[in-house]
């Protein structure tokens, strides 16, 4: 491979990481179509997953495609679904060669993408910034191998670990920097989840604000009971922005309330008194899900990792101290030796304003 080909799919890794939080539950690819060292031609899936990506680059470069490179951030559908494969459109388009950065592990197209191209006569080279465009998947390729939604945790905590008073007071632990940079992790999420216990204490809206961004994810509260404050901000919104309800029980007063304001109740099992989390989850990628923002509070992130379904970590530290009668940043994990605690690797440290984020990934 070339400098150029990395290059190339760099900026088709960039197109596609537009498309997080919009495409679910298609992937979010990026094309770049190449001609004597030009860019004649560039796409990403489309809000809402259709067109593809190879479809938007082949439409600007018209008849430039014919001997050009086309270069894509995963491998080019071979189905018939809702619209003609994108293999087809390469192949009527003429391009001389693709240069893919992984292979599509879904058993409808793994591999014979590659091969109907190579059919054609198409040279195909596969493996450019692998590693890169796996890590803008992982919602996808989540759903794909597990059945569920990637699941990001975000905590927004003081120096000793601690995310609200005594009395439950939490706005603001962190600055107005790391705040907007909450919003740009919602944008990209195709969901926002809380426990019940935030949805009484906050309030919460969960939409983004301040970023000029039209689009909003669906906003998931988990109740098992479905005791959720009324009136409130997510009640009062439910038929402008999309809210979801995860529970296991509840009176038939508080579903019709909910339903009647527009908000879709998904019913899931509990399991020790509790929602069943992956359960949960499940639902949520059937429902076509790829990336979910978890804010918490403190019961549900402890649950989430408890069931090993945290993918990514997301620490908003601000040089505060609250001391030990604040509410812990997570609740009881039940861990009794080292060996036992849930462990993640560092990926980054930056600061925001006056605060420091961390991000940490699933070994």
């Amino acid at each position: 491979m070339t400098a150029d080909d990395h290059r190339f799919m760099g900026q088709a890794l960039a197109l596609g990481r537009r498309g997080l939080g919009r495409v679910s539950p298609n992937p979010a690819v990026g094309c770049v179509i190449v001609l004597d060292g030009r860019v004649v031609g560039r796409g990403r899936t489309a809000d809402g997953g259709r067109p593809h990506a190879e479809t938007e680059a082949l439409a600007t470069a018209g008849s430039a495609a014919r001997g050009a490179t086309a270069y894509v951030t995963l491998e080019p559908c071979a189905h018939h679904g809702e619209t003609a494969p994108c293999v087809d459109a390469l192949i009527a388009a003429d391009v001389a060669r693709v240069v893919i950065a992984h292979s599509d592990p879904d058993p409808r197209v793994s591999g014979q993408g590659v091969a109907k191209l190579e059919e054609a006569g198409i040279q195909v080279d596969i493996g450019v910034e692998e590693q890169k465009a796996k890590a803008i998947q992982r919602g996808f390729l989540t759903r794909l191998e597990a059945g569920r939604p990637m699941l990001t945790l975000k905590l927004a905590l003081t120096l000793d670990g601690r995310i609200a008073t005594a009395s439950g007071e939490s706005r603001w632990i962190t600055g107005s920097e790391a705040r907007r940079m909450v919003h740009a992790e919602r944008a990209r999420h195709d969901a926002v989840l809380v426990g019940a216990g935030t949805a009484r204490d906050d309030d919460p809206d969960l939409r983004v604000r301040g970023l000029g961004i039209d689009h909003q994810p669906i906003r998931i509260v988990a109740s098992r009971h479905l005791r959720l404050p009324r009136p409130s901000r997510l009640l009062a919104s439910a038929n402008e922005t999309p809210v979801w309800l995860c529970h296991s029980e509840a009176e038939e007063t508080e579903r019709a309330a909910w339903t009647e304001a527009g908000a879709r109740l998904m019913e899931v099992p509990a399991r020790q008194g509790q929602i069943d989390l992956p359960a949960m989850l499940a639902a949520l990628g059937e429902a076509g899900l790829t990336r979910v923002f978890c804010e918490g509070g403190g019961t549900l992130a402890a649950g989430l990792l408890a069931a090993d379904l945290v993918d990514e970590l997301v620490v908003f530290s601000a040089g505060a101290l609250i001391g030990a009668e604040g509410r812990p940043s997570v609740g009881a994990l039940g861990v009794s030796a080292l060996a036992e605690a849930p462990r993640f690797r560092l990926e980054s440290v930056a600061r925001v304003g006056n605060d420091v984020v961390q991000r940490w990934e699933r070994p």
